[in-house]
């Protein structure tokens, strides 16, 4: 009879937790049944190009995905699609924080953006997606540190340059095992262009000119695994460059010297496409749809503060232009390179920049663009080169930036780009090579994920000819680990041959530091 009444006990408590259980997540089942009751049954799961987060702050985080609706579902693609996406504080997804009933609509390609307000600060969430009866993969993301909060790291992973064609995304593999806060990617997430001498897969189609065209490029880079599992692993930051567009564009014009007005529209579609598969707060200016707004500004608590900044769609004209092909060029002995009006940021990004770099009370501040600021020009019989798509093509606009710097006495910058292919440490002079000009600030470029480089034979003589490069690799495909403390910041080159096979591991080609208080780089340990 005890055993009985034992037995009658557990059974009650056990009956009691799932009731208390049941009442807690009532609302959460009565969302979750009116996503499956809806009239989507789905033929393929329109979840495959997956979930991205980004843009994350003390209480609030980007969530993203977008349906790719098959032939099968076609119905589908005319109308607005009833979405239910969902957030949990755990990984077993027990735990549900909030909930949003959405609509995908086909005018910004059925993707999903949704601003996660109200939440903890630098803590962990999980999010997931459903429709009718598909369920997207689970991601991860993170809210930044409140923002008096004395953190003492921060561990972001740098990188850029993913040509789909020219190798596999072995490095988003690395990064979305590693313990990282986020991942920050500096431009040319997709390539509009091909080059058949480099193939190791193809793009699905030729160069994109249109919305559709565009959308469907992202797509085809999306459906990466390796792509898809690092954005489902953190949130990222973002910022782009030329070929999110076209090759060397700069503002309003492009290689071909097309008619702004035409351009712009090409501009447009490129930019909304970009908008709908990125996890990105704002989207195109619905007045000037061929306008968006990339950059940007986040603290980590007390102990960083990092821009992302927009070296494309407000920068002057290369200089110099070949008249038969513009974009950059080398050049030798162009005067127009040091017309001080000439801009790399445009003048509103310029005067945004200075005012958040000398009011900011934060240790480090990290400056995230598309290039290599340092000089890279070779000697030649003929005289010094300059690439005119690069800082070295905005030489002005460069020493107006390090001269804030140095006038603010703002010791712990680091500029962190991408473009070039190549690894990068450099020093940054107001005298670029002149050793009797103080360095005022440091520089970290990463290597492309996949994209090819220049020859190391090229990169080692602009090393040698640039005495303030003190590290230049070209030779490796991969990204930078990078570890901020309160005293120092350090970075890793992890590589991998070139090309990026589907089995490549990433081995670390070197080490860098900056030390509190102390402008350049150094070797690390």
């Amino acid at each position: 009879m005890r055993h009985s009444q034992a037995a009658l006990s557990a059974l009650s408590r056990r009956d009691l937790h799932r009731m208390a259980l049941a009442t807690a997540l009532a609302p959460w089942a009565a969302v979750g049944a009116l996503a499956q009751g809806t009239p989507v049954r789905w033929q393929v799961n329109p979840f495959s190009l997956g979930v991205a987060s980004g843009q994350p702050q003390p209480t609030s985080v980007v969530l993203w995905s977008r349906l790719r609706i098959h032939e099968a579902d076609a119905a589908q693609r005319a109308q607005g699609v009833p979405v239910v996406c969902e957030l949990f504080a755990d990984e077993a997804l027990r735990q549900p924080v909030r909930q949003w009933r959405l609509s995908a609509d086909p005018s910004r390609g059925h993707s999903l953006h949704v601003l996660a307000d109200g939440l903890q600060p630098g803590r962990y969430y999980w999010y997931r997606f459903v429709s009718g009866h598909a369920i997207s993969p689970v991601g991860r993301t993170r809210t930044s540190p409140a923002l008096n909060d004395p953190v003492r790291r921060l561990r972001l992973a740098l990188a850029s340059c993913q040509h789909y064609e020219q190798g596999h995304y072995a490095a988003h593999r690395h990064m979305a095992a590693q313990d990282l806060d986020l991942v920050l990617f500096v431009g040319d997430y997709i390539y509009e262009s091909s080059n058949k001498n480099f193939k190791l897969r193809s793009h699905e189609s030729g160069m994109p000119f249109s919305l559709d065209e565009y959308r469907a490029r992202h797509a085809h880079y999306k459906s990466d695994p390796d792509l898809q599992a690092c954005h489902a692993a953190h949130p990222w930051l973002m910022t782009w460059d030329d070929h999110e567009v076209v090759n060397d564009y700069a503002n309003d014009l492009d290689r071909n010297f097309t008619d702004p007005a035409v351009f712009l529209q090409r501009r447009a579609a490129a930019y909304q496409a970009y908008f709908e598969h990125m996890p990105l707060r704002l989207g195109p200016d619905p007045k000037q749809p061929s306008q968006m707004r990339i950059h940007d500004r986040m603290a980590w608590g007390t102990l960083a503060e990092l821009w992302t900044l927009d070296c494309r769609q407000h920068r002057d004209h290369q200089a110099c232009p070949d008249l038969m092909r513009g974009g950059g060029r080398v050049v030798m002995g162009c005067d127009a390179l040091n017309d001080p009006a000439r801009s790399m940021f445009g003048a509103a990004q310029e005067a945004w920049l200075t005012a958040g770099l000398t009011q900011s009370q934060r240790r480090w501040k990290l400056l995230a663009q598309s290039t290599l600021m340092a000089t890279s020009g070779i000697q030649t019989p003929l005289g010094r080169s300059t690439f005119t798509d690069g800082w070295d093509g905005y030489p002005q606009a460069r020493t107006r930036l390090l001269q804030t710097i140095a006038d603010a006495r703002l010791s712990d910058v680091v500029m962190l780009g991408g473009d070039v292919h190549t690894n990068v440490a450099a020093q940054l002079r107001l005298q670029p090579g002149d050793e009797r000009s103080p360095v005022v600030a440091s520089e970290l470029v990463t290597t492309s994920v996949s994209t090819r480089g220049m020859s190391q034979k090229i990169a080692a003589q602009i090393q040698r000819d640039n005495p303030d490069i003190r590290h230049a690799r070209s030779d490796e495909r991969g990204y930078t680990l990078i570890d901020v403390r309160p005293e120092q910041l350090d970075a890793q080159f992890l590589t991998t041959p070139h090309p990026v096979l589907s089995q490549a591991a990433l081995g670390v080609q070197g080490r860098w530091s900056v030390r509190q208080g102390v402008a350049g780089v150094e070797p690390g340990t």
